[in-house]
C-alpha cells in the first residue's frame, strides 16, 4: 500500500479482472470503431500486418513495464520509475506528460459523448451531454477503488461483448454465408483489389502512427499497480493476456471486416462495424452501435480520469504537484487529484467550442506524441535497472523482459522510427511542433519553480 505524508494510502482493491477489464477498455476506444477506416484507407489489408507488428512491440514495452512493476508496485508507475533510474527531471515531465495527454484524450471522448448522443436527441445541445459525461466520470472516480473497478469492468466488457459478436458473425458470413444468402464470401477481398498491399509498403509506414496511438491505454496496468490485490500474480497474468486479447480484437475485427468488404468502399458508408451488423439483417445495428461506441467514449475517460489523478498523486508525493493532491478521501481516493483533471477537462469542453475544431485536433496531437514518450521512458527505465542489478539480483527477477537486451533496443528503435515517419508525413507533423514545445514549457517549470535545488537538497540528505 502506497500512504502519503498523513499515513493513509491507496487502497488495494483492484482484482486480476478489474485490471485486465480496465486496460483493455482504455485500449479498445473510438479508435477501433469508427477510426479505423482512416488507417484502412493508407494501408488497405496490409493494415492486419501493422497492427501484429506494433501488437508485438507493445508486448514488449509490457513486460518491460511488468518487470518493474511486479519488483516494485507503486501509484505513479513509470513516472516514479523514471524519476529512480533515468533522474527526478525524467520523472517529472513522465508524470505531467502522461496526465496531459489523458487529458486531451479524455476532452475528445467527452466531447464524441455529445456527437453520440445527436443520434437519439438531434435537437439537445452538444455540450450538455459533453458536460454530463464529465460529471458521471468524475463521480465515478470518487468510489471506492473496488466499485470503480467494478463499473469499468462492465463498461469494457459492453464494448469486448460487441467486437466478439462481430467476429462471430463476421466468420459465419465468410465460411457459410450467413447474412449473405447462404453464399460464403471467402477471404479475397484481401488482396482482390489491388493486392494485400495497394498503396505499397509506403502506406503500410504512414499507418504506423494511428496503429501505435490505437494502443495507447495498454499501459495503464503500470498505473493500477499501487492499488492491486496481490501484485506479482495480477499483474503478469494482465500483462500477458491483455496483449493477445487486444490482438484478437484489433487483427480479428479488421480481418473480418476487410475480407467481407472491399477496403476501397470502408468509411465511405458509416462505421464498418454498422454495415457488418446490418448485413446480417439486424435494423437497429446503428442505434446498438452507437451504443456500444458510447460506452467505448466514457469508458475510456473514465479510465483516464482514474491514471491522471493517480499520476497527480505520485507528483505531489515528490513534492512536484500541489501538496494538496497527495490528500486522500476515507475510500481512499486522491480527490483533489480526481478534481483537477475534472476541472481540466471543463475547460477543455468550454474551449471545444470556442475554437476552431482544427485546433483542437491539433492538440490532440500531443497524445500521440506523448504516448511515444511514455513508452520510451519505460524501456529506458527499465534498461538502466537491469544494469544497476546484481548477477544474483537479476536471477531472482520474477518477472523477465524476454530476450533482453535485444528486445528492449529493437522496441525503442522502433518507436523512434515511428516518431521519424511521423515527421515525414505533413499530416501528422504538426504533433513533433506542438510536443516539443509542451516538453520544454514543463522543463522550464521544473527549473523555474526550483524543482531542480531541491531534488538536488534530498539527494544529498540520502546520502
Amino acid at each position: 500500500m502506497q500512504k502519503n505524508a498523513s499515513g493513509k494510502g491507496l487502497q488495494r482493491g483492484l482484482e486480476e479482472r478489474h485490471v485486465t477489464l480496465m486496460s483493455l477498455g482504455a485500449a479498445i476506444g473510438v479508435g477501433l470503431f469508427l477510426g479505423s477506416a482512416s488507417a484502412i484507407k493508407l494501408a488497405g489489408p496490409g493494415i492486419l500486418l501493422a497492427y501484429v507488428f506494433s501488437g508485438m512491440i507493445m508486448f514488449f514495452i509490457m513486460r518491460a513495464l511488468g518487470e518493474m512493476a511486479i519488483q516494485k508496485p507503486v501509484a505513479g508507475s513509470f513516472s516514479q520509475y523514471a524519476r529512480d533510474y533515468l533522474g527526478p527531471l525524467a520523472g517529472y515531465i513522465t508524470g505531467w506528460n502522461y496526465w496531459f495527454l489523458w487529458v486531451v484524450t479524455c476532452m475528445a471522448e467527452i466531447t464524441a459523448v455529445g456527437i453520440y448522443m445527436e443520434f437519439w436527441f438531434p435537437d439537445t445541445p452538444r455540450w450538455i451531454w459533453a458536460l454530463a459525461a464529465l460529471l458521471i466520470m468524475a463521480a465515478v472516480n470518487f468510489l471506492a477503488v473496488k466499485a470503480y473497478g467494478e463499473i469499468e469492468f462492465w463498461f469494457a466488457l459492453i464494448k469486448i461483448a460487441a467486437i466478439i459478436f462481430m467476429i462471430a458473425i463476421g466468420v459465419g458470413m465468410i465460411v457459410f454465408g450467413i447474412g449473405n444468402d447462404g453464399i460464403a464470401t471467402g477471404i479475397s477481398n484481401l488482396w482482390k483489389h489491388g493486392g494485400f498491399f495497394p498503396n505499397g509498403i509506403t502506406g503500410v509506414l504512414m499507418s504506423l502512427q494511428m496503429v501505435m496511438f490505437a494502443y495507447l491505454g495498454i499501459e495503464m496496468i503500470g498505473v493500477t499497480a499501487g492499488e492491486v490485490k496481490n501484485p506479482e500474480k495480477t499483474l503478469s497474468r494482465a500483462i500477458d493476456t491483455v496483449f493477445w486479447r487486444i490482438l484478437i480484437f484489433y487483427v480479428g475485427a479488421l480481418f473480418v471486416i476487410l475480407s467481407i468488404y472491399p477496403w476501397t468502399e470502408i468509411g465511405t458508408q458509416g462505421s464498418p462495424f454498422v454495415l457488418t451488423f446490418e448485413k446480417i439483417g439486424i435494423p437497429a445495428a446503428a442505434g446498438i452501435i452507437n451504443f456500444v461506441v458510447l460506452t467505448a467514449a466514457l469508458s475510456s475517460c473514465n479510465g483516464g480520469i482514474f491514471s491522471t489523478a493517480r499520476m497527480l498523486f505520485n507528483l505531489a508525493e515528490n513534492g512536484e504537484a500541489p501538496k494538496a493532491y497527495n490528500k486522500l478521501n476515507k475510500n481512499g481516493v486522491p480527490n483533489l487529484a480526481v478534481l483537477a483533471t475534472a476541472g481540466a477537462l471543463l475547460i477543455g469542453v468550454v474551449l471545444n467550442y470556442l475554437v476552431p475544431a482544427q485546433v483542437f485536433t491539433w492538440v490532440t496531437s500531443i497524445s500521440t506524441f506523448g504516448a511515444i514518450w511514455t513508452w520510451c521512458m519505460i524501456l529506458l527505465s527499465q534498461i538502466r535497472y537491469r544494469k544497476g542489478l546484481t548477477l544474483e539480483q537479476k536471477q531472482g527477477l520474477k518477472y523477465k523482459m524476454p530476450l533482453y537486451p535485444f528486445t528492449s533496443y529493437l522496441s525503442l528503435t522502433f518507436l523512434i522510427g515511428v516518431v521519424g515517419l511521423m515527421a515525414y508525413f505533413p499530416d501528422t507533423r504538426i504533433a513533433l511542433i506542438v510536443g516539443p514545445v509542451w516538453l520544454i514549457i514543463l522543463v522550464a517549470f521544473y527549473y523555474g519553480k526550483g524543482f531542480h535545488k531541491k531534488n538536488k537538497a534530498q539527494n544529498e540528505d540520502h546520502k
